[in-house]
């Protein structure tokens, strides 16, 4: 099994318990996420705030037209540090995605980073070579743009 890694980091002009407050409610990822993607969250165990454990099911759109139901486990938190979801049913055969976050001057250096493979071997790889990769990186491009403008004219506040 092949494994691709994406890593972007990002500054936003938030306090780290801001930042912490947004992206540990589930709910606030369909707000980040493109909308041609039909991202729809179909139940969340546990409440509003994210623990180890928690399951997240979604459905989403992989390809125009096709959704398909992903259900994620948050693995690991460390408040306000970082936190894990891992897939444990969906599209991917392995997806790992860690958001680390660190206060800086001014603001919070926010880090993803995902670990994902594709199934189906070969094809799987040429797949991912060919529009996979691609709809990732454009997805946590997206994710940029929308937090940047959400964002932008915030003071942050300790």
């Amino acid at each position: 099994m092949k494994i691709y890694n994406l890593k972007k980091t990002q500054y936003l002009p938030i306090s780290l318990s801001e930042a912490w407050e947004f992206f540990s409610t589930p709910k606030n990822l369909k707000e980040i996420t493109p909308e041609h993607m039909g991202f729809k969250i179909r139940y969340s165990s546990g409440g509003e705030k994210m623990y180890p454990g928690q399951l997240i099911c979604y459905k989403v759109n992989i390809l125009p037209g096709i959704p398909v139901d992903w259900v994620t486990e948050i693995t690991h938190v460390r408040e306000p540090y970082y936190f894990v979801d891992e897939q444990r049913f969906g599209p991917y055969a392995l997806w790992h995605h860690q958001h680390h976050f660190r206060e800086v001057k001014d603001g919070v250096e926010m880090t993803d980073e995902v670990n994902y493979a594709i199934p189906f071997g070969v094809i799987g790889r040429i797949a991912n070579s060919i529009f996979v990769e691609k709809e990732v990186k454009a997805i946590f491009d997206h994710r940029s743009k929308v937090l940047q403008d959400y964002f932008q004219n915030r003071t942050v506040t300790v």
